[in-house]
């Protein structure tokens, strides 16, 4: 089953919990704060794999989980670190978070990218010996892993896209030109999903080519099979446009194409295109000479104009080897100006912001934030180390100057439950 579009849950890992606890032996006197830290959470992490063809497994598997880290425990004894989740998916996987915003685009054999990260494990009490601080009784909480609702969307990797309305040839010219074997008939929509063909060009050279289900006016808006198909074109460097020459109107149905091109939701029309008169074996030269010059009246002068058959394989190498050299033009273009997307993951961000809400005042910043989510609210030692944290930040300084009173209330985070008395 070909599925080019899921939604999924993504969720890293939690780190594991610090340890309170003292050394405890018999002839040691006070042996000291022996807590081990909680181990890391795993991360999520995506690689491409050509030999993936499709996102299927997804449609029951919805929950991408990573495992835990576990507590720290005596003896300063690391927690074990969760174990990472790799998820292999097709080449042309682009990963988005719910708002769009994508997060990686897999382009590559082998290429990875980290999703969601693991929580940091939180520290023993070991792990806050000082001069002063000879028996602390903090330890922190295990970090909570990021989670998120991700899109994964497949789209091809393909040099030319096949483009046109049912039954124009485009199947069969795939299956000419390579060892594609894709469904033909003399009915429409025989095409149901992508195929993907490697055709040879000259010996030497090759190019993959894209064969998408025939487009009908209004596929915009669902008519047809839709132009959800359209997504596996938009990464192809070149775009092929078959018109039958039997069609009454090759100029309109041309126009109906570029139409669905246009009304998809990137512009499909400004990508370099190469239009092909197909179905000309056993056509008179004349009716050939009168069906280019009803394209011509309607084809921009960028586009190239061939006629071939992709039957009988007449005009095709033409056809192949200028579409090489348009292909080469553009994937050049490409490396010159394409960036790599970056990882959307956790950063260090120091700044902080106060919010006065009644009798509350509100602290929101990813710093601050994370460190109030390791720290045991319950325990007085915990309370008082994020106080510490916050006097060093300079929060408090602020709260003082705008008017915090003894006995209101502080809450880190917004709806966070992570509250501490002034």
């Amino acid at each position: 089953m070909f599925v080019d579009r899921v939604q999924v849950k993504i969720q890293a890992g939690d780190g594991g919990n610090g340890q309170v606890s003292f050394r405890r032996e018999k002839f040691v006197d006070r042996g000291g704060p022996d807590g081990g830290d909680g181990g890391q959470g795993g991360d999520v992490l995506f690689v491409a794999s050509r030999n993936q063809n499709t996102l299927a497994k997804f449609r029951y598997q919805k929950l991408l989980r990573a495992t835990s880290g576990t507590a720290g425990s005596k003896r300063k004894r690391h927690g074990k670190n969760g174990e990472d989740l790799t998820v292999n998916v097709p080449v042309g996987t682009v990963i988005a978070n719910e708002q769009g915003e994508v997060l990686a685009d897999l382009v590559e054999d082998g290429q990875e990218a980290v999703i969601a990260q693991g929580g940091q494990g939180g520290f023993g009490n070991a792990h806050f010996i000082s001069s002063t601080r000879q028996a602390p009784r903090v330890a922190e909480k295990g970090e909570k892993g990021q989670g998120l609702e991700a899109v994964l969307e497949l789209k091809m990797i393909g040099d030319v896209g096949l483009i046109g309305l049912p039954n124009a040839g485009k199947s069969t010219l795939l299956a000419t030109v390579s060892n594609a074997q894709p469904e033909i008939a003399d009915y429409p929509f025989t095409t149901l999903t992508p195929n993907l063909g490697v055709v040879d060009i000259g010996g030497e050279d090759s190019l993959l080519f894209a064969d998408i289900p025939g487009l009908i006016e209004g596929a915009s808006q669902g008519k047809g099979l839709g132009d959800e198909f359209l997504r596996h074109v938009e990464r192809t460097a070149v775009l092929l446009h078959l018109v039958d020459i039997y069609d009454d109107d090759v100029a309109q149905d041309y126009k109906t194409i570029q139409a669905e091109l246009k009304a998809y939701r990137v512009d499909l029309t400004k990508l370099p295109q190469v239009l092909a008169l197909n179905k000309i074996d056993g056509v008179e030269p004349t009716v050939i000479k009168h069906k280019l010059a009803q394209l011509q009246k309607v084809v921009p002068k960028k586009t190239k104009l061939l006629a071939i058959s992709a039957k009988s394989g007449d005009g095709v190498d033409k056809l192949l080897f200028q579409l090489k050299a348009m292909v080469w033009k553009e994937r050049a273009k490409e490396q010159a100006t394409t960036e790599p997307i970056p990882v959307i993951g956790l950063t260090d961000d120091n700044s902080w912001h106060i919010r006065r809400e009644k009798d509350k005042f509100i602290v929101t910043g990813q710093k601050i934030e994370r460190f109030a989510q390791r720290t045991d609210f319950a325990s007085p030692a915990g309370t008082e180390r994020i106080h510490d944290i916050m006097v060093k930040m300079g929060i408090m300084r602020e709260l003082n100057r705008q008017g915090i009173q003894p006995g209101q209330k502080i809450s880190i985070g917004q709806d966070s439950g992570q509250e501490i008395e002034f």
